[in-house]
């Protein structure tokens, strides 16, 4: 019990980490969602950044899990494709880091799916 409390709060803690830049990093990302032609950039970073803080905290206080697993579901599906598109890629390096994330995103959906169970 202990230990998966303490993976719930480390889990929910990462996106709530990842939430938070989505506001403080703002232009920086606005600016990459739009190189990846991500539509209203801006919206996309903020709603993106919300979700991830309502989800995280979710998993935090341990409060409507499966709820929080679909908000985080919702956001994490369409960014793991639309942003880290390795396959686009030519660049060896570029497409490394983009296929790690790319694999650490479907780690992390896979983890979600779980948490629907």
């Amino acid at each position: 019990m202990t230990i998966f409390l303490l993976g719930r709060i480390i889990f929910g803690a990462y996106f709530i980490y990842n939430g938070i830049n989505h506001f403080k990093d703002e232009k920086a990302m606005t600016g990459y969602a739009k190189s990846k032609g991500v539509p209203s950039p801006r919206v996309a970073v903020l709603l993106g950044g919300a979700m991830l803080i309502a989800g995280g905290l979710g998993f935090v206080l341990g409060m409507n899990i499966q709820e929080s697993a679909v908000i985080l579901l919702l956001f994490m599906i369409p960014t793991t494709f639309m942003m880290h598109a390795f396959w686009k890629i030519s660049d060896p390096m570029h497409k490394m880091s983009e296929t790690i994330n790319f694999t650490k995103n479907l780690a992390l959906i896979g983890a979600l799916l779980m948490m629907l169970y």
